[in-house]
């Protein structure tokens, strides 16, 4: 049975990237179904937390007081391989925090946003398949039933079965060692926990209990060995057992919520577009969770993805722009990949990677090397390759203040922005796209930036003062100019 209703675009998946990507559709208008196989949130959350460029993206989007409000704020070391002397200082951005938050409230956050906008949530409806032509992609549900789209886009994690279906090559590394993580409850007392812990971590970095609140605890430690069996997750016996092993006690660990094991496995498909269908999140490549950057990736793919599959729906997008998704993308998904394995290597218990990371321990107390690690985990280091110019270009901009208030107040449509210090220039023909705003900023004024082009996703398109620059700059990514 086929759907006789085509939407423009289906998302298979309905995690944080599914739903950030159904939401930056919606901006644009383009009808968007997401099919996720659960009938409802499971309420588990693997990730905690969210980076510096997610937090942005979440204020570029109008969304950050919803998640200051259900999270709390750090500015701690230690999250590039456990190390680290302390948050860095002066990093170039308005929220130099990590923003606790369980993955659980993060779904329900953005999936409130995406139904808000109009995006459809079919929740247990499960992908089985798909085919595509020329015309669009056939998605073909587990139940029997059939979903005509224009596009359709993989966010369906790491078995994903769109790559799958597709035939995409995912190369790669196999898990060498294996990691298990629960949230349970425990009787031993804070003093225990810390004292083990303090012991414990000499030797075994994958080792701790962080609280969650309420009496419970995020347990992390080494599993015995590598699982044949990736779909089952461990029980509580071999969380507790693990437990005793490897630091002499359990913590009367009980009342589990959810306990799940991750390897250390690193791999990536080797496009994230085939024709009308393309890759977003884990199905597009997976990692080890060290750093906390998996559930970020997958937010900031969408977020790169959303206006460019939008422009195209549309039909104002430049031939090259969809691509541009895989070009941009690939490579920073390639750098988590190999951050997260330098990691692993450090946090391994062998003499060597002790040693290793007693040398980096030092470098860190770097000012300089400790906040260029940090760039890297919270991605706001990202520069895409646009070509020659400012040294802003393919950066995304800080939130700067203007003189009539912030700039990220002026991003929530999901539109480009011309923000014009001279006054002098001109988006005319692209104003059903491009928002021109003139105002001033000592801090552009400081960055040498009279005027800048800002792409939907908030990075730097074009810098400088010159008409004919501009109109170039305008043309390459928002299309050409509207008659009249």
């Amino acid at each position: 049975m086929e759907a006789t209703d085509p939407v423009d675009v289906v998302v298979a998946g309905g995690g944080p990237t599914g739903l950030m990507l159904a939401a930056e559709l919606r901006l644009h208008g383009v009808r968007t179904v997401v099919l996720e196989r659960d009938p409802e949130p499971t309420g588990h959350s693997r990730a905690q937390g969210l980076h510096v460029r997610s937090t942005e993206v979440m204020d570029q989007r109008g969304l950050l007081d919803r998640f200051l409000a259900l999270g709390r704020q750090f500015r701690v070391g230690g999250f590039f391989a456990g190390l680290g002397p302390a948050w860095p200082e002066d990093l170039d951005t308005a929220h130099s925090y990590v923003l606790a938050i369980p993955q659980a409230e993060t779904e329900r956050l953005l999936a409130e946003h995406a139904t808000r906008l109009g995006a459809e949530i079919r929740r247990g409806r499960a992908l089985a398949g798909l085919s595509q032509d020329e015309h669009g992609v056939t998605a073909e549900l587990a139940d029997g039933t059939r979903l005509r789209c224009r596009y359709l886009v993989g966010c369906d994690g790491g078995r994903s079965t769109v790559r799958k279906r597709l035939g995409t090559p995912f190369p790669g590394e196999p898990s060498r060692v294996d990691t298990l993580l629960g949230d349970v409850a425990l009787t031993a007392s804070p003093e225990e926990l810390a004292a083990v812990t303090a012991e414990v971590r000499r030797t075994h970095v994958r080792y701790g209990a962080m609280p969650l609140g309420e009496g419970r605890y995020r347990v992390i430690v080494p599993a015995g060995g590598v699982s044949e069996d990736r779909a089952t997750p461990p029980g509580l016996d071999e969380l507790r057992e693990r437990l005793r092993e490897v630091g002499g006690t359990d913590f009367g660990a009980h009342d589990p919520r959810w306990i799940s094991r991750f390897g250390d496995a690193t791999r990536q498909a080797e496009r994230y577009r085939t024709g009308r269908v393309l890759l977003a999140g884990d199905a597009a490549h997976i990692h080890p969770p060290t750093g906390g950057q998996g559930l970020n990736l997958g937010i900031q793919d969408a977020f790169n993805l959303g206006w460019k599959l939008a422009a195209e729906v549309n039909g104002w997008a430049p031939g090259t722009l969809l691509d541009s998704y895989h070009a941009e993308r690939h490579p920073v998904g390639a750098a988590v990949l190999e951050n997260t394995r330098a990691q692993t290597e450090l946090m391994n218990p062998g003499p060597g990677p002790r040693a290793l990371r007693g040398l980096l321990a030092e470098l860190m107390e770097f000012e300089e090397v400790n906040r260029h690690l940090i760039e890297k985990i919270t991605a706001i280091a990202v520069r895409y390759d646009l070509g020659g110019g400012h040294p802003l270009t393919g950066r995304r901009l800080r939130d700067v203040r203007l003189g009539r208030g912030r700039l990220y107040e002026l991003t929530r449509t999901g539109r480009g922005l011309l923000l014009d210090q001279t006054g002098r220039l001109s988006a005319r023909g692209w104003s059903d796209r491009v928002d021109h705003v003139v105002d001033t900023s000592p801090e552009l004024d400081g960055l040498a930036v009279p005027a800048a082009l800002l792409r939907p996703d908030g990075h730097v398109a074009w810098a400088g003062d010159d008409q004919g620059e501009l109109a170039d700059a305008l043309t390459r990514w928002f299309g050409e100019p509207s008659a009249g």
